[in-house]
């Protein structure tokens, strides 16, 4: 069975509007001894991620997706990355050992 190819819209889009942005924000409370205090360039191997505002790319930032541990990062990135409807194309270093099809899905 065929798969059913799907038009991607294109769209025009301004400088910064072009890319996709996933922000990683690691959690730095309780480390210092002093309570609203923080210890420079410290912070625990967790926190949360969540995706950037791009009208352009008909994204919608929705709520953060907390990781554990930074083994657990990726996975996160990539739920939300699913939540979103987002596909990533394999880069050319990938491609080396990638199979690439170029049909639009």
């Amino acid at each position: 069975m065929e798969a059913e190819i799907r038009a991607i819209e294109e769209r025009e889009a301004k400088y910064g509007q072009k890319m996709i942005e996933v922000k990683v924000r690691f959690w730095t409370d309780s480390i210092a001894e002093t309570k609203g205090n923080i210890e420079p360039k410290r912070a625990w191997s967790s926190g949360v991620v969540r995706i950037q505002r791009n009208p352009n790319h008909g994204i919608t930032p929705g709520s953060p997706i907390p990781f554990n541990s930074l083994m657990d990062l990726t996975a996160k990135i990539e739920k939300l990355l699913i939540q979103q409807g987002i596909t990533l194309l394999p880069s050319r270093v990938m491609r080396k050992y990638m199979p690439y099809n170029k049909t639009k899905d």
